[in-house]
């Protein structure tokens, strides 16, 4: 017996309609599970896009004694140089007067803290972008105790913080996205179960007139294809109109607090099309599973 299309979408659309309250149970358990797995990735593509942030312009700053000799000075400006391109991307040394007019910029709206300092006073220093936002804190410790080296600042700690909470709250989120997904998936083949058992003695005659396996399945397997895309086009909307706050549970950038983190239009479409892929991959492969476990054909 040949496999005719309106055939097949016509047995889909009526399974749909006849158990339509578990239909509905089984699409928005896909959309929680899938919506929870968007989440995560959102919140890792936010993290990466600050660590590419903090690669390309966190600023490890060598400060040198208000008295540092020429000497010293030169000599940490050796070393610098002498890193190759994998440990610094690049390094810039301001003397007194360019401190001096880059604290004005950054105290413009503090004028009695700029009367109380001296062009004089600013301690020289070296500004560098490592290579690896990683990598910082191993610098920093080897120029610490160089001579002539007052403080070597660096939002180290910061960003510790912040990949250790969203580690944190990775786990957590995949936990409770896996354990939903597994939910779906049981729905989806309970649903798929109960068509079968209801349509039991119509699967018999069909066999009985030369039906063959797949025309018997396919039907079904649509209907789980179905309940998945569905789950997760509504994950997919969800996503990527909420990719802000999903951004948000991870916190702010740690160079600026006020600027939270973020996620491109694109990369949250990229994460969305994903999503529609897991979706349908997974209704399908339940159905799948319950048409061969349960339908004896």
């Amino acid at each position: 017996m040949t496999m005719a299309s309106p055939y097949v979408l016509r047995e889909t659309g009526g399974n749909l309609l006849r158990n339509v309250v578990m239909t509905v149970a089984a699409i928005v358990t896909m959309a929680v599970s899938l919506t929870a797995l968007g989440g995560v990735l959102i919140m890792r593509q936010a993290v990466n896009t600050a660590t590419v942030q903090w690669q390309g312009g966190v600023e490890m700053i060598i400060f040198m004694q208000p008295r540092a000799s020429g000497q010293e000075i030169a000599a940490i400006d050796h070393e610098l140089g002498g890193m190759t391109p994998t440990e610094i991307k690049s390094c810039r040394f301001l003397n007194k007067d360019q401190a001096w007019a880059e604290f004005k910029d950054l105290f413009n709206g503090q004028p009695e803290l700029i009367k109380e300092m001296t062009a004089s006073a600013m301690p020289t220093s070296f500004q560098c972008v490592p290579a690896k936002a990683q990598s910082i804190t191993q610098l920093a410790s080897e120029f610490s105790n160089q001579p002539g080296v007052y403080h070597v600042g660096y939002p180290g700690q910061i960003i510790t913080e912040t990949l250790a909470h969203f580690s944190a709250l990775r786990t957590v989120a995949l936990i409770v996205a896996g354990g939903v997904m597994l939910g779906a998936i049981a729905l989806v083949v309970n649903t798929i179960q109960l068509a079968i058992f209801a349509r039991r003695r119509e699967v018999a005659v069909m066999k009985l007139v030369g039906a063959t396996n797949w025309f018997i399945r396919v039907p079904f397997m649509l209907e789980g294809l179905v309940e998945g895309l569905l789950g997760a086009v509504i994950a997919f909307m969800i996503t990527y109109f909420a990719r802000a706050t999903f951004a948000s549970f991870t916190g702010s950038n740690p160079i600026n607090v006020n600027q939270p983190l973020y996620v491109s239009s694109h990369a949250a479409l990229l994460t969305g099309l994903f999503i529609v892929i897991v979706g349908a991959l997974v209704g399908a492969l339940g159905s799948g599973f319950a048409v061969r476990r349960f339908l004896s054909v």
